[in-house]
């Protein structure tokens, strides 16, 4: 087994890209708007602890030397996507962040079009390189990068430079399609001494991630086949690595043997969604198997079931843990971002861990966020009837962090479960929090006006099937601002969970354009970006509520309000 001293690391820059000459598209481009800036930014919606820069258009994290280190794509001139650098922030707690100077701009033949996504991994005794895809003409033909420290000593790494030697280390094949190859991974160093690494593509309608091996990690060979592929469209922002069977600790991207299982996920350029599979990566194949029970396509497992993408983990040596980093676009239009003169948040950085149950992974967000909790109150043992919303008043509820359980006396009124519904999100669509049930819709109401003219839902429902009980968790946009030209999503997720206790858990951080909400410990999570007009601020209310026949009881609700991060 290799341990390597190498300390895997990521940077979360957004995947590509671009609409014209048939190149596989991220981002439409608005050349009009995406130089506009703005004179004020607007504070009505912006977060107070997921990150964002003071102001334009953005789309993670390395731990060196005792430092967390944040890259990510942004718009030094406007708010809309356009005239992307690599900007970079630095951090002790992956909360508080300082800016530095953009480590990664436009400035070699080989990236003169762009700097786009990629990864970085730190190599034994010469620190981190990172790698990244670069835009060499106006074809958007891709090739992948890689920059260094300028010092290595500097604990901030603030400048980077780009090698001419051996730059770029990786251009396409004649039979891989060169303006679809992108978003190299972290590098791991396998048992024969060989570092490798994945990039992103497709041929025609199938994903893959084509696999290059390098003994000096400067000279890069294509393996003869990808390590894997499926018919799912474009794969973008892949990510590769290992998870303990049995445990919560992260591991070293490079750790092989019985006692892990390894993770491949894809961002998918069709759908605007991940997904993920558990399986097994033989080495000595160079290939990656999913298990048979981890479905490989567009209704694979996610890391969220909402406005999250692009994302990509890390391991962190200083805690043992590995990091999951995703980012959330805004819903609103782009003349809107212009106006606010912002765009984009980075979800709240989560640990990632495989469940007991060895189906799935959990996520959960990092144990440095409580650290910003504030005022608590509580509430226990408060009964639900049909129809009743009960606020939960004290706290901040435009900036607050919610813990609730939720307990009913028996599952007989449940609704009978279609086969047919296997989209959840259709499904919340169809079954929306104010559409009685038998057990459930149960749940918050939050970012609320105290009219409930707005407010953003995040609820159970509960349905009966012929050999188990399928549970639904929803948070709904449908009604969360009174503007009508926004993107309000019913976003939804299956919970695979064991009703034996009767018994479901929620947890929502709530920061004024952001609901993200983690179900049943982590099982289950969604992101939604939303924009009250009425519920804003200190108007802004929360409720527990419940539109089932059956009781709910709030057993127990812990809510703080949370204080604001130092983001500069």
């Amino acid at each position: 087994m290799v341990l390597s001293k190498a300390i895997t690391i990521f940077i979360a820059a957004i995947c590509l890209l671009l609409t014209n000459n048939g190149v596989e598209a991220f981002h439409k481009i608005y050349p009009h708007l995406q130089s506009v800036s703005t004179l004020s930014v607007s504070e009505t919606h912006r977060t107070a602890y997921h990150f964002q820069p003071p102001r334009n258009w953005i789309n993670g994290p390395m731990y060196y030397n005792g430092y967390y280190h944040l890259f990510y794509q942004y718009n030094p001139n406007g708010s809309v996507w356009g005239n992307i650098v690599w900007a970079h922030s630095v951090s002790k707690d992956l909360i508080n962040w300082k800016a530095l100077e953009p480590a990664i701009y436009p400035s070699k033949p080989f990236d003169k079009y762009g700097c786009w996504s990629g990864s970085a991994t730190i190599l034994p005794d010469k620190g981190p390189v990172i790698q990244y895809t670069g835009i060499i003409d106006e074809k958007n033909t891709q090739v992948q990068c890689y920059a260094v420290p300028e010092d290595i000593n500097d604990p901030f790494l603030t400048k980077w430079v780009k090698p001419d030697e051996n730059n770029p280390f990786v251009i396409a094949d004649l039979d891989v399609n060169g303006s679809a190859f992108r978003d190299p991974t972290t590098a791991w160093k396998g048992k024969d001494g060989n570092w490798r690494l994945l990039v992103g593509s497709r041929n025609k309608d199938k994903g893959m991630a084509y696999l290059y091996r390098s003994k000096d990690f400067m000279n890069w060979t294509r393996a003869k086949k990808p390590i894997h592929s499926a018919d799912t469209g474009m794969w973008e922002c892949p990510d590769f690595y290992p998870v303990l069977l049995k445990g919560k600790n992260g591991l070293d991207t490079s750790i092989e043997g019985n006692h892990v299982t390894h993770v491949l996920k894809n961002s998918l350029d069709m759908t605007r969604f991940e997904y993920y599979t558990l399986g097994t990566y033989l080495s000595k194949k160079e290939k990656y198997v999913p298990r048979k029970n981890s479905e490989d396509s567009w209704a694979g497992l996610r890391y969220d079931y909402g406005n999250f993408y692009a994302s990509k983990s890390f391991f962190d040596p200083s805690k043992n843990r590995r990091v999951l980093w995703g980012w959330a676009n805004e819903s609103d239009t782009k003349e809107d971002d212009v106006k606010k003169g912002w765009a984009g948040v980075q979800a709240i950085p989560r640990t990632v861990w495989l469940d007991s149950s060895e189906k799935q992974l959990l996520n959960w967000p990092v144990v440095e966020l409580d650290t910003l909790r504030d005022k608590k109150v509580t509430m226990n043992n408060q009964k639900l009837e049909k129809g009743k919303h009960v606020e939960v008043t004290g706290i901040t509820a435009a900036q607050a962090d919610v813990e609730v359980t939720f307990s009913f006396s028996n599952l007989d009124k449940a609704e009978a479960y279609d086969p047919k519904w296997v989209n959840a999100q259709d499904l919340c669509s169809q079954k929306g929090s104010k559409v009685e049930g038998g057990v459930g819709p149960f749940g918050l109401l939050t970012l609320a006006s105290i009219n409930l003219e707005e407010f953003t839902p995040v609820f159970f429902r509960v349905f009966k099937a012929p050999k188990k009980h399928v549970v639904l968790l929803c948070s709904d946009a449908s009604s969360s601002s009174l503007k009508s030209n926004i993107y309000k999503p019913s976003f939804a997720g299956f919970v695979d969970v064991d009703l034996a206790t009767n018994k479901l858990s929620l947890r929502s951080l709530i920061d004024h354009s952001v609901v993200e909400t983690f179900g049943e410990g982590g099982k289950t999570n969604i992101l939604s970006r939303v924009y009250p007009e009425l519920a804003v601020a200190n108007q802004a209310h929360l409720f527990v509520f419940n539109n089932g026949t059956e009781p709910v009881t709030v057993e127990s609700l812990n809510a703080w309000s949370m204080k604001s991060a130092d983001i500069k």
